[in-house]
Order: structure tokens, then C-alpha cells, then sequence
């Protein structure tokens, strides 16, 4: 079991390094607010 996580970060270095990744995030950080308030995607 000690085994376990050092080797799961591993899988995902390596999957990172050859591509197999993608990045989930929505670009929320991105979008511009309304002094501060982010308004709704949607709306």
C-alpha cells in the first residue's frame, strides 16, 4: 500500500510527459468580472 502513491504520481508524470493529459479547467480564471463579481456564463 506504501507503494501506492508514489506510483500513482508516476503513471501521471509519465502520462503527462507523452501527451495523454488534458487540461479540464473552464478558463474561469480568464474571464473578465464586474469589479470583482463574476457574472454567470449562462446569463
Amino acid at each position: 500500500m506504501e507503494l501506492f502513491v508514489p506510483l500513482f504520481f508516476l503513471v501521471l508524470l509519465v502520462a503527462s510527459m507523452l501527451g495523454l493529459t488534458a487540461d479540464s479547467r473552464d478558463s474561469a480564471d480568464w474571464r473578465p468580472s464586474n469589479g470583482g463579481w463574476r457574472s454567470s456564463p449562462r446569463g
